[in-house]
C-alpha cells in the first residue's frame, strides 16, 4: 500500500538554452488584469510526464509547433507577470513568449521509476525551473493542436467578471485565513528528516472507509473525497502527536464554477476554486468517531456558495489576508484532473506526476490508473509521523 521515494541510480540531465516560444500569430497586448482567486492562490506545482513514443522525429519541435498555436487563443501565457499600482499581480501581454527547454537524460524511462511519488531530488533535474521566476505560469491543453486538432472548448479570457465588488460586502469570517497558534511544537518534529511517500488505496479500501464513517448511522451517505479526507485528516494528527486541546484546521478547494449565479462561462480561463476550512480541536477530532470528521468535511462544502465567494474575493481585496498553513493540513485534490487524457500524437501519458509538494502541510489526491477509481495519497512527515501514519493506513 505504501511505497517511499529513492533513487536508484544517478539520473544526469543534460540541458539545452533555453528559448521563447511566442505565439504563432500577433495577440492582444496591454495589461491583463488576474482576480483576487489568481491572486490568493498562487502556488507552482512542477508535474512531470511521461509518454512513450514508437515513431521517429523530433519530439521539441512537435511540442513547440503546438505551443506557438495553442499560445494565440492562450495569449495571457507569452506575457510576464508584474505588480499593478494596486499592488496586486497582474500580466503584461508582451506576446514575448513561453520559456522551452529540451534536455536529454542518460537513462530509460523505466529508470526513473514510479513518478507519482515526490523526489524532488532525481525529478528536480527534469524541470526547467526558471530563474527569479518572472514568468507568467498557467495550464493549458494543447496535446490537440499537436495532433492537427482545433480546441474543443475555446478559452473565454476576461477574468474580469470575478472583480471584487465595489464597495466590499464581507459576509463570513473566511476562518481559512485564520491564524492558529501552534501549542504542540509540530515545528520541531520538521527538523527531522521529512520523508515523502506514497498510499494507495483501491476501490475496495476506499469503500471501507465510507460504511466505516456510516456504521454508526449518524450519516446516511458518505463520498470518496469525504471520507478520505476525513480518514486522513485524523491518521495525520495522530501521527504528528497534536495535543488534544490544540485547535487543527483542515483546508481544502471548492470548484466554484457551477456555485455562482450565474455559474462561469465554459472554458473560462482562470480560478474558478474556493478554498473552504474545517476547525477541530485534536482531541475532539480522534476521540470521536470517523463520521464527526466526516460532518465536519461536509459542513465545510456546503459553506461554499455564490455570496460565500464573492464574500471571499471582496475580504482579500480589503486584507490582503492570504490563507495561514499553521497547524493546518490543505488537500490538494488531483484526482478530477484530466493527467491522463493528455495526447501529443504518442497516446495518453504513461505515467504523471508531481516533482515535490509545494509546502510540508500539503497532501495531495492523485488519481491511480485509467478507471480512476483508485486514489494515490501523496504527502510528507518527519519520519517519526512517518513510521505512526504508515500504522494507521493499515486497513
Amino acid at each position: 500500500m505504501e511505497s517511499s521515494n529513492r533513487n536508484v541510480f544517478q539520473l544526469i540531465v543534460k540541458q539545452g538554452k533555453p528559448t521563447l516560444v511566442p505565439p504563432v500569430e500577433e495577440t492582444e497586448k496591454g495589461l491583463y488584469f488576474l482576480s483576487n482567486l489568481d491572486q490568493n492562490i498562487a502556488v507552482i506545482v512542477r508535474t512531470i510526464y511521461c509518454f512513450k513514443s514508437y515513431e521517429k522525429g523530433n519530439a521539441g519541435e512537435l511540442i513547440k509547433n503546438a505551443l506557438k498555436k495553442v499560445l494565440v487563443h492562450y495569449y495571457p501565457l507569452a506575457g510576464r507577470l508584474t505588480i499593478s499600482s494596486e499592488g496586486k499581480l497582474i500580466v503584461n501581454c508582451t506576446g514575448e513568449g513561453a520559456v522551452f527547454v529540451e534536455a536529454e537524460a542518460n537513462c530509460a524511462m523505466e529508470e526513473i521509476g514510479d513518478i507519482t511519488k515526490p523526489d524532488p531530488k532525481t525529478l528536480g533535474k527534469l524541470v526547467y525551473d526558471i530563474p527569479d521566476a518572472k514568468e507568467h505560469t498557467g495550464y493549458a491543453s494543447f496535446g490537440g493542436s499537436a495532433r492537427g486538432l482545433p480546441l474543443c472548448v475555446p478559452p473565454f479570457i476576461d477574468r474580469s467578471i470575478l472583480k471584487a465588488r465595489n464597495p466590499p460586502k464581507i459576509e463570513y469570517l473566511h476562518q481559512e485565513l485564520a491564524e492558529i497558534e501552534d501549542q504542540s511544537s509540530t515545528i520541531d518534529l520538521y527538523k527531522d528528516e521529512t520523508i515523502n511517500s506514497s498510499f494507495y488505496f483501491d476501490s475496495d479500501m476506499l469503500e471501507n472507509i465510507k460504511m466505516k464513517a456510516m456504521e454508526d448511522g449518524v450519516l446516511e451517505k458518505c463520498t470518496t473525497f469525504e471520507g478520505l479526507s476525513a480518514f486522513v485528516w485524523r491518521a495525520r494528527t495522530k501521527a504528528l502527536r497534536i495535543q488534544p486541546d490544540q485547535q487543527t484546521k483542515l483546508l481544502f478547494a471548492v470548484d466554484g464554477r457551477p456555485k455562482y449565479n450565474p455559474p462561469l462561462p465554459k472554458g473560462y480561463f482562470g480560478n474558478g476554486i474556493e478554498l473552504t476550512n474545517s476547525f477541530c480541536h485534536a482531541g475532539e477530532l480522534l476521540d470521536k468517531p470517523l463520521s464527526h470528521a466526516v460532518g465536519l468535511v461536509k459542513e465545510a462544502i456546503k459553506m461554499v456558495t455564490d455570496s460565500y465567494m464573492r464574500s471571499a474575493m471582496d475580504y482579500f481585496e480589503v486584507t490582503r489576508a492570504r490563507p495561514s498553513l499553521a497547524s493546518t493540513l490543505l488537500i490538494t485534490i488531483w484526482s478530477r484532473l484530466s493527467f491522463y487524457t493528455t495526447d501529443f500524437g504518442w497516446g495518453e501519458p504513461v505515467l504523471s506526476g508531481p516533482v515535490a509538494l509545494p509546502e510540508k502541510e500539503v497532501i495531495l489526491f492523485l488519481p491511480h490508473g485509467k478507471q480512476r477509481k483508485s486514489i494515490n495519497v501523496l504527502l510528507g512527515l518527519p519520519a517519526s509521523a512517518m513510521k505512526i501514519f504508515q500504522e494507521l493506513m493499515q486497513i
